[in-house]
């Protein structure tokens, strides 16, 4: 019981379930049109745990990272209320590792070297890069160097299809995971855009450091540069028009709320973003691989 809890507060697997469905089974179809090789099941499969499990460890090392603002600023939170302690989520971060390794070994011990690359950086993401106080300050760079996780983590995922075929279509992998990282900008600034009744003290936001105005503006300029780089991605695969079309959609719903974003609501940036996350997704990866 405590551990649902706690996943619904802070992993919310529901949520996060479709969208890492979409994300994992994007990049494996993705790279699969970029080289004609079809993949097999074991690669979703693979591909989706590991990724799930990523994200989960990204979680459980913030609640490390976070400890003592969360203790001072936000005792409503599991761990300082004392739902679960950091030692158990220490465990279950290890049990995670354990499953994607074993998955890895089972599948193509070889993604194990690429399964290493994602364990180092979020281990560096962990400790600030050893520079806390000196990224804190630059709020910039902490944002893209902690964003740099999602395509990496990407990068595993379509490894999960090329890497057992022994081919490398990086041209294509380049515009795609510029793409990802681009859309894990939308979805992090999106997350923390707030009215200003709404935000709290010790609580960093995107709203509080540049005004709301202007950081849903930078959402919104997040959002342009992922579609530019998903419309270079979708050129390779043949499928422009579909992902112009579908992306102008959600970037027309997201212009909406920005010129009004004095009346728009926190949980819309973050439904929008969302929406984001899977219409590129889809678009660019499932759709046109099953349409094949």
């Amino acid at each position: 019981m405590r551990w649902w809890i706690y996943q619904k507060e802070r992993f919310p697997l529901f949520q996060h379930g479709p969208l890492v469905a979409a994300f994992s089974s994007c990049a494996v179809a993705y790279s699969s049109m970029l080289i004609g090789t079809p993949p097999v099941w074991q690669a979703f499969a693979v591909a989706f745990i590991t990724c799930l499990l990523f994200f989960l460890q990204l979680r459980i090392a913030d609640e490390f990272k976070d400890a003592e603002e969360d203790a001072n600023y936000r005792p409503y939170r599991p761990v300082p209320r004392g739902l679960v302690s950091l030692r158990e989520l220490g465990v279950v971060f290890v049990g995670a590792a354990a499953i994607q390794l074993l998955l890895a070994l089972l599948y193509a011990p070889v993604l194990v070297i690429v399964l290493l690359i994602a364990w180092v950086y979020l281990a560096l993401m962990s400790v600030e890069f050893f520079v806390r106080d000196w990224l804190i300050k630059r709020p910039i760079t902490y944002l893209w160097t902690h964003m740099l996780i999602m395509p990496i983590v990407d990068f595993y995922a379509t490894a999960c299809h090329w890497v057992p075929s022994g081919q490398k279509p990086w041209l294509g992998l380049g515009f795609f995971l510029a793409a990802s990282f681009c859309n894990g900008l939308v979805i992090e600034i999106g997350r923390k855009l707030r009215q200003a009744d709404g935000e709290e003290e010790g609580v960093p936001t995107y709203s509080k450091l540049w005004g709301l105005q202007s950081a849903a503006w930078v959402w919104l300029a997040c959002m342009g540069a992922t579609a530019a780089f998903a419309v270079m991605a979708a050129n390779l695969i043949g499928f422009v028009l579909p992902v112009a079309a579908a992306l102008f959609v959600v970037i027309l719903w997201a212009l909406i709320s920005v010129l009004k974003a004095k009346q728009t609501a926190a949980k819309t940036f973050e439904l929008i973003s969302g929406t984001w996350t899977l219409t590129l997704y889809l678009s660019l990866g499932i759709i046109p691989f099953v349409m094949r």
